[in-house]
């Protein structure tokens, strides 16, 4: 006859299984595999496509951009993601989102100095094609010459610089030879 005090009575699962998990350990780390499924879904299509993931979960996170936000549908389908994203190296994931995102913040830059050497092009005219094109050989002097004559033919029409369809041309044109 065992005493109801003795010790081995009142052992927990834990106490002989080194690898016990508590309910509440995987509930976080569930909790953290969909966090990662909601960052991917905030995602744009171009950026999930360069993070190169399972073709399933590929799948599913472009189907919850299709789904109303703040529904029970969605809440369910984020969960799923979740148990998609259990096969999935975090580390690595982390190591491919921070890539993809730097490189949205490099193609702004870009973006922002295309702009001002634009707008500096606008102002200044030839001798400023003349100097651009003296720092960066690549740049097509006559090209460059053409869209800003027609960037200020457009300018003096209609002086919004942001519906000139020219200076949008001019700025992808300035965007794309810009070396890093």
């Amino acid at each position: 006859m065992k005493i109801v005090g003795d010790s081995e009575h009142f052992h927990q699962p834990y106490d002989q299984d080194d690898n016990y998990e508590s309910r509440a350990d995987v509930k976080r780390e569930i909790a953290i595999y969909q966090e990662y499924g909601k960052k991917l879904v905030a995602l744009s299509k171009s950026q999930v496509q360069k993070l190169d993931l399972d073709e399933t979960l590929f799948d599913n996170i472009l189907k919850a951009k299709t789904i109303k936000i703040n529904t029970e549908a969605y809440r369910r389908h984020i969960q799923y993601i979740g148990k998609l994203m259990r096969y999935v190296d975090l580390e690595e994931l982390e190591v491919a989102l921070k890539n993809v995102l730097n490189q949205n913040s490099n193609e702004s830059a870009k973006t922002n100095v295309a702009d001002k050497t634009r707008d500096q092009l606008i102002a200044e005219g030839d001798s400023a094609v003349q100097d651009l094109v003296e720092q960066h050989p690549e740049f097509d002097r006559q090209k460059l010459r053409q869209l800003v004559r027609q960037t200020k033919k457009e300018l003096s029409k209609n002086a919004d610089i942001a519906a000139s369809k020219t200076a949008k041309e001019l700025s992808k044109y300035l965007r794309n030879e810009i070396k890093d």
